[in-house]
């Protein structure tokens, strides 16, 4: 193109250019090799689930433009999903909002609370589409860096504090914590939850994840806690715990002032979005304890099955406490920088992974690492480790 005065893409959006996933899943295609690197199951969910959509489509539920919102029955069982699991008590009306999957809740969340100016704290490693959207609000990321100690990614509460000054505008929590799995603890939230009541913060939190946790871990979430019940939005997704990531439902949960505010910045995106896949979600949310409880066990027991192959294989194991991610250490395979070795792997053992760096505005900070999903079929995940035996 000749005559342009500059180039055509906003300057926010300059330095993101195509996800990592987009490329990593290309790769994949081309190569032939197993894909543990986007977050997604290789099977679908439960059946009695893809047969409530089947009903709404043949009933004619949905196959029309949604109610704004969402539909009644959706925001009723989001809303009884919170009382019956967190005691949480929302309004299905006011302070239930149903989204296009939560990359949309955090878009509306961000674009809605934030202000050129603004600062907004974020978990550093952290998923791509948090820096993208408080780059389209005209926000200014601060990164937290968790760090591996112990086994577990940690929080450093007092870089937490000192990231904040008066420009703060809020923080952006994900727990159970993507890419690094670890889920904070009771005394960690808490230090979050009184330090946002000090400073007058906002908190949005992605707790998509919110069911997949294990050896016990707990998942919290902040709107519990002391004074955070009005300055938190709660994001929940049921792509994760139902194994539908393509129907992209989505949701937030907040008070009356915040769910109108994000409600105003979500109607100007899809406006609504998978009519008939709400309905079949409403039932999935009423599921009974034994399918949570089942989950979990499969997805542990595959969690276990690619970590111990990872460290036979040589890699230095982080093993995740929630999600579907192992992060791995390549260092003791004798490089510490990730992109290269992500892009020489599928040729090397026929196995595609992240780079966290990718997760990173420390870039550095977080090469060594690399993220493998196990949320795919035992026999796929025994072939990988099969696979990456080679690279010993």
């Amino acid at each position: 193109m000749t005559g342009m005065t500059r180039p055509p893409l906003n300057r926010r959006l300059a330095e993101f250019g195509t996800t990592i996933f987009a490329e990593m899943s290309a790769l994949a295609a081309r190569t032939g090799s197993i894909n543990l690197g986007q977050g997604f199951p290789d099977t679908d969910g439960p059946e009695e689930v893809r047969e409530a959509a089947v009903r709404a489509l043949r009933d004619g539920r949905g196959n029309q433009y949604p109610p704004g919102p969402g539909v009644p029955e959706l925001r009723r069982a989001i809303a009884g999903h919170q009382r019956a699991r967190y005691g949480l008590e929302y309004d299905p009306d006011s302070e239930v909002l149903v989204t296009a999957g939560a990359t949309e809740a955090i878009a509306a969340a961000l674009l809605a609370l934030v202000e050129p100016g603004d600062e907004v704290i974020a978990l550093e490693p952290y998923y791509d589409s948090y820096a993208a959207c408080v780059a389209m609000a005209g926000g200014t990321r601060v990164p937290v860096t968790l760090r591996p100690h112990e086994g577990r990614y940690v929080l450093d509460l007092d870089e937490l504090r000192a990231a904040v000054t008066p420009r703060t505008r809020l923080i952006l929590l994900n727990t159970p914590h993507n890419p690094t799995g670890t889920v904070l603890t009771r005394a960690e939230l808490a230090a979050v939850a009184e330090l946002a009541v000090e400073r007058d913060l906002l908190v949005v939190t992605d707790e998509v994840y919110e069911h997949l946790v294990f050896d016990g871990a707990e998942h919290l979430p902040l709107a519990t806690f002391p004074g955070m019940r009005d300055r938190t939005v709660t994001i929940g997704s049921a792509g994760k715990t139902y194994s539908f990531t393509g129907w992209k439902v989505g949701w937030t949960t907040a008070s009356p002032e915040l769910t109108a505010a994000v409600r105003s910045a979500k109607q100007f995106l899809t406006y609504v979005s998978s009519g008939p896949f709400q309905y079949a979600v409403a039932e999935a949310l009423r599921l009974p304890d034994a399918y949570y409880d089942g989950l979990r066990a499969d997805l542990q027991a595959k969690r276990d099955l690619l970590s111990e192959g990872l460290a036979q294989a040589g890699f230095t194991v982080h093993r995740p406490q929630g999600t579907y991610f192992v992060t791995t250490d390549i260092r003791p395979l004798g490089t510490g920088d990730g992109f290269a070795f992500c892009r020489a792997l599928p040729e090397r053992a026929g196995v595609v992974a992240i780079p966290n760096a990718v997760f990173y505005d420390d870039r550095e900070a977080g090469a060594p690492f690399v993220r493998f999903a196990f949320c795919k079929r035992t026999d796929v995940l025994q072939e990988a480790v099969d696979r990456l035996k080679r690279l010993g």
